[in-house]
C-alpha cells in the first residue's frame, strides 16, 4: 500500500512539472502548438508481480512482455521497475502505456545479439520499440543501457592504450592493418553474421518510435546505445523533456536525440554527451523522403550539449524538407561543431523557416557554424560511396540566427556549396571567438550579416 501511495505522489510530480511545459513556448519568434501529452491511466503494475528478478543475471524479456501485455488487456497504465539491474531482451511498447523507471533502476539490454532479430530472421529490432501506437511514454529517474560496447566497433586511433586492452580483453577481431577492432568472434558471445562488416551493419537503436501519435519521453537516462539513442520516425506529439542521453565520445553513429519526418515536436531540458551528431533533424533520402514529408513545428529549447560531433544538426538527409523549426536558449560546450547543416547530392531538401536564438557555445573544436553540401556517409570499415545523382541536392535556405555567443572555435563561420544551395541565411547580433580564423566562406553573398564581430587572438581586445 505504501509503495501504492508512493508511487501516485511520483506520478502527480511528474504531471505537475508537466504543467510548467507551457514555460517553453512563450515568447516564440513564431506560433508553435504544444504538443499533446500521452493519456496513461492510473493503473499500475510491478515488474515484480510478473516474476522479473532485477539481479543483473536473470533475462527479464518475458517478464517485461507479460507486464506490458497485461496492461495492453486492462486498458493501459504505468509499468514500473523498481530499483535493480533488469537483464532483458528488446521490449515492446503497447497504446496507453508508460514504462516508468524508479530511482536505481537499470534496465540492461543483453549482449547477446541473437535476442534482437526480427521474427523474419532479418535484421534487428531496437532495444525498445513502439510502432504505429498511441499514447506512450518512459519516465523516471532510472537508466536504460545498450549494452553498446558489445555492438559497435572501436577505431585504435580514438581510444587510449588501456581502453585497447579492455576491448581486446573481450576477444573480438582486429583488422590487420590494427587500426580497427570489431566485437567479432567475441570469447562469450556467439556471431550473428558471417563477416565483422555484415555483423557491423546490424548494428540497432536503443529507443525507437515509429508511426506513433503522443510520445513522451521524461527524466530517464538513456546511455550506450549500440547506434542511436533516441529516435522518433514519422511520429506526432512528441516531448522529450530532462532526459539525459550519453555515450563514450569516440562512440561510432553514437547519435543522441534523432527527430526523423516528425512534427509538432518538444525537446526541452535535456542533456547529451553522445559520440555523433547531439540534437539531430533527419527527413530521409530521396523519394522516400520526399514522400514522408518534412520534420514540421519542432521546438528545442533550453538544452545543453557536451560533447556531440554537431550540437544542433539537420542533415544529412532530409529530402523530406524542414520547416517551421525553434531552437531557442541552447549551450553547447566541447562540442566538435555547434550548429552543423550537412547534405549532399541525393539526400537533400529545403529547409524553410528556421529560427536558431540564444546560442551560448564554448570549446567547439572545429566550426561554430556550418554549411556543408557535398557530405558523403561514411560506414565504419568503409571508404564511403559519393552519390552521382544530381537529383534530391540540398538547399538549405530560409535560416534566421541570431543572439549567439561562441569562444573558442577554430573557425567562425565556414560554408562548402554554391549559392543556389546555401543562400537567404543571416547571422545578426552574435560574437565568436575564433582560434584560427573567423570565416571560411567561398561566396559571402550566402549570407546577410548585421552586428556579427568576429574575433581572433590578434583582435580579442578591440
Amino acid at each position: 500500500m505504501k509503495k501504492t501511495i508512493l508511487l501516485l505522489f511520483v506520478l502527480l510530480a511528474i504531471s505537475a512539472r508537466a504543467g510548467d511545459r507551457a514555460q517553453y513556448y512563450r515568447d516564440l519568434p513564431f506560433p508553435l502548438p504544444e504538443p499533446e501529452a500521452p493519456a496513461i491511466p492510473d493503473k499500475t503494475v510491478s515488474i515484480k508481480d510478473f516474476g522479473g528478478v532485477g539481479d543483473g543475471i536473470a533475462l527479464n524479456t518475458d517478464a517485461f512482455r507479460k507486464a506490458i501485455d497485461a496492461l495492453a488487456k486492462a486498458g493501459g497504465g504505468h509499468l514500473v521497475v523498481p530499483a535493480g539491474i533488469w537483464l532483458t531482451g528488446p521490449l515492446v511498447l503497447k497504446d496507453r502505456t508508460d514504462l516508468h523507471l524508479e530511482r536505481g533502476a537499470l534496465i540492461l539490454f543483453s549482449p547477446d545479439k541473437a535476442l534482437f532479430f526480427k521474427k523474419d530472421g532479418k535484421g534487428m529490432v531496437p532495444a525498445i520499440t513502439a510502432s504505429k501506437r498511441k499514447d506512450v511514454s518512459i519516465t523516471g529517474e532510472g537508466i536504460i543501457d545498450g549494452n553498446g560496447e558489445w555492438w559497435r566497433a572501436v577505431k585504435r586511433g580514438k581510444v587510449s592504450d588501456v581502453e585497447w586492452a579492455a576491448y581486446r580483453r573481450m576477444g573480438g577481431t582486429v583488422t590487420e592493418d590494427g587500426k580497427l577492432w570489431y566485437p567479432f568472434d567475441l570469447d562469450h558471445y556467439a556471431n550473428v553474421a558471417p563477416a565483422p562488416q555484415a555483423q557491423e551493419a546490424l548494428r540497432t537503436h536503443l529507443v525507437r518510435f515509429t508511426d506513433c501519435e503522443r510520445v513522451r519521453v521524461a527524466g530517464v537516462t538513456l546511455q550506450n546505445s549500440p547506434k542511436f539513442h533516441l529516435v522518433p520516425q514519422r511520429c506526432s506529439q512528441v516531448i522529450f523533456e530532462g532526459i539525459t542521453v550519453r555515450c563514450p565520445w569516440n562512440a561510432q553513429n553514437g547519435d543522441g536525440i534523432d527527430i526523423m519526418q516528425s512534427t509538432d515536436v518538444l525537446v526541452a531540458g535535456c542533456t547529451v554527451d553522445v559520440g555523433d551528431d547531439g540534437i539531430c533533424m533527419k527527413g530521409g533520402a530521396g523519394a522516400e523522403g520526399v514522400k514522408h514529408g518534412p520534420c514540421r513545428r519542432i521546438l528545442i529549447r533550453d538544452n545543453t550539449v557536451f560533447h556531440a560531433h554537431g550540437g544542433f544538426v539537420i542533415g544529412s538527409e532530409f529530402s523530406g524538407g524542414m520547416v517551421d523549426i525553434a531552437v531557442l536558449d541552447n549551450t553547447f560546450s566541447g562540442t566538435d561543431t555547434g550548429l552543423r547543416f550537412k547534405s549532399g547530392p541525393g539526400r537533400g531538401g529545403r529547409t524553410e523557416n528556421i529560427v536558431i536564438a540564444g546560442i551560448r557555445m564554448s570549446d567547439i573544436q572545429d566550426e561554430a557554424v556550418v554549411f556543408e553540401t557535398g557530405y558523403v556517409n561514411v560506414s565504419v570499415g568503409t571508404e564511403g560511396d559519393r552519390a552521382a545523382t544530381q537529383e534530391y541536392l540540398p538547399e538549405f535556405s530560409g535560416i534566421r540566427i541570431s543572439d549567439v555567443v561562441c569562444r573558442d572555435a577554430r573557425i567562425g563561420l565556414a560554408a562548402r556549396g554554391t549559392r543556389a544551395m546555401i543562400h537567404d541565411i543571416s547571422l545578426k547580433d552574435c560574437v565568436f571567438f575564433c582560434s584560427e580564423k573567423d570565416c571560411d566562406v567561398a561566396d559571402p553573398a550566402m549570407f546577410l550579416l548585421e552586428n556579427v564581430r568576429f574575433h581572433t587572438y590578434d583582435t580579442q581586445n578591440e
